[in-house]
């Protein structure tokens, strides 16, 4: 339970209420009685079936596929929370969708990032709390608090505790798709207590979503047990490029891991390749039917976002979540 002078309010969003139902669960708090719908051209609608006046509000959405009507879903919520006079309104968006537009790759582009941060801002939240941002400097698109969560010690743990146990961690290699997560890797590698590796791969940016690996760079991955960890898994591409170019080298055997599991389009099919042993990601993002494999395997980030609002609610510190 949470404790505080001002009472405190759920709000869960259509995205992911799987996700909201578990923060709920964590805080003992209850969602509060919302109803969601459209019109019949697709305009959202939302209505507040309570009161939320100077109450500590926690809207959960994620802004994943589809994203824009989530985003839109989400704007309107903190509209109707702004209109009906909430204390403070707060974001749980444990993905932050157009995080990979956060600079201009090529001229004449637009950094839409920045405008889904000014779109938050002028939608009247206080604060946004998010997990694994593509590009950490997202932060500073804001002017208003942004709690950044990690997801690695989660997967971290998971390894510990389900792969490598009281195993020799020098059998394992954690390994980087590509030079920018390299940052990660090496906090996945600090708490599992291996070496890293980094795929230099070359991408095609003229093609969405194409590239070609080339080498591993770092520690010899014959024999070796290869760990993957990335921010976020979308059509698989480069993973599962990751993946074989580690097996060809002789790797033992090959886990792919994220925070985010996007997995559109041919993601499945890519990932049901015999180079990949298992998948693990967490649960910002729902994972439907179709879209789920035998070897997926998901963590949940609950805990950690229930542990953030309680936090905030009692404004004690954060940062030892980010952590």
């Amino acid at each position: 339970m949470v404790s505080s002078d001002k009472p405190i309010v759920l709000i869960a969003g259509t995205a992911h209420p799987e996700f909201a139902q578990k923060v709920s669960a964590e805080l003992g708090v209850k969602l509060l009685n919302v109803t969601h719908y459209n019109f019949a051209d697709g305009e959202v609608g939302f209505r507040l079936e309570e009161s939320v006046r100077g109450a500590d509000v926690f809207v959960i959405q994620p802004t994943c596929k589809p994203v824009n009507d989530n985003l839109m879903e989400l704007l309107i919520m903190v509209d109707a929370l702004k209109r009906s006079s909430a204390g403070r309104i707060n974001l749980v968006m444990p993905y932050f969708g157009y995080a990979r537009q956060d600079r201009q790759a090529k001229g004449r582009e637009p950094i839409s990032a920045k405008l889904v941060a000014n779109m938050i801002e002028h939608a009247g939240a206080d604060r946004v709390v998010t997990a694994d941002l593509h590009a950490r400097q997202i932060q500073g698109f804001f002017d208003i608090p942004v709690d950044h969560l990690l997801g690695v010690p989660l997967l971290a743990q998971w390894y510990k505790e389900k792969l490598i146990g009281t195993n020799d961690p020098s059998g394992y290699v954690v390994v980087s798709p590509d030079a920018g997560g390299v940052v990660r890797a090496r906090k996945m590698a600090t708490y599992l207590k291996t070496e890293i590796s980094i795929v230099d791969k070359r991408r095609h940016h003229d093609m969405a979503n194409v590239c070609e690996v080339m080498e591993i760079i770092g520690t010899d991955v014959a024999g070796k047990t290869c760990i993957i960890i990335d921010d976020m898994i979308d059509t698989a591409g480069t993973i599962v490029n990751a993946a074989k170019a580690l097996k060809s080298l002789g790797a033992k055997a090959v886990y792919c891991s994220a925070t985010h599991g996007l997995l559109s389009g041919p993601a499945i099919d890519r990932l049901s390749d015999d180079a990949v042993a298992k998948v693990v990601i967490t649960d910002t993002i729902p994972l439907p039917s179709e879209r789920k494999l035998d070897k997926i395997i998901q963590v949940s980030m609950a805990p950690v976002f229930a542990e953030a609002i309680r936090r905030i609610h009692t404004d004690s510190s954060v940062s030892s979540l980010f952590e």
